[in-house]
């Protein structure tokens, strides 16, 4: 999927979480399809016109959205199949187009799965970047995830974690009375760097609850039943 055009969005928004992106003025009036991507206006003719040529605020990693529809899931005998990739973006600029095009949590069917992943990493257990991670996690009453998830990938893309090299992405869980939003990491025995990440995702959301931190090999082989190695 293709999107034309750019968000005209600072790339300041990203140096500071609490910062509310202002939403794009000239929507459609149908809402896409959960997972698809709009297209905005073309205002590149008129900057043009302007004489104004904007460089683009290259991020330090290129990020991938991908999507996993409880339709998709519905169909398949394996987990994982259903996930799809939906667009990788490198800029701030790109970030906020898609962002501002495709629906947010509170939006999303039940069942549905959103992630953010550096590019070539899958949000997948299975994935060699991921196999020996763990994940932390918060959990909102169902539709309240919003600003949340928007946070963390702002504090993720615009690497604001002392351990930014750890984090693999981010996901967000819509269930039926309720969202879990988790980032996932790489090294999960790596204690330090897990915690570091830990405190400071609640710092930045400027959350109080504690939050718990699952290896992968425990939800693997556990399922519901694995706990919490590391608390903050």
């Amino acid at each position: 999927m293709v999107v034309e055009g750019a968000a005209n969005s600072s790339s300041s928004a990203l140096e500071n979480p609490n910062l509310n992106p202002r939403a794009r003025g000239d929507e459609e009036d149908d809402e896409p399809e959960e997972g698809e991507i709009v297209g905005d206006e073309d205002s590149g003719s008129s900057k043009q016109s302007m004489g104004i040529i904007q460089q683009p605020h290259s991020l330090e990693h290129s990020w991938t959205f991908w999507f996993d529809s409880p339709t998709a899931k519905s169909k398949q005998t394996a987990w994982g199949n259903s996930i799809r990739p939906i667009y990788t973006f490198t800029t701030v600029e790109k970030f906020w187009s898609i962002y501002n095009n495709v629906r947010h949590p509170s939006k999303l069917a039940q069942g549905a799965d959103f992630h953010c992943f550096k590019f070539k990493i899958e949000p997948k257990w299975e994935d060699p970047v991921c196999a020996n991670g763990g994940r932390w996690t918060i959990t909102f009453p169902r539709g309240k995830s919003d600003t949340c998830w928007l946070y963390t990938l702002l504090a993720m893309i615009g690497e604001q974690f002392d351990h930014g090299d750890e984090i693999c992405g981010a996901v967000v869980n819509v269930r039926q009375k309720q969202d879990k939003v988790a980032i996932w990491t790489k090294n999960a025995s790596n204690e330090a760097a897990q915690l570091s990440i830990g405190k400071q995702w609640k710092e930045l959301l400027d959350y109080n609850d504690t939050i718990g931190f699952i290896f992968h090999d425990d939800a693997m082989k556990l399922d519901r039943g694995a706990k919490n190695r590391y608390t903050v």
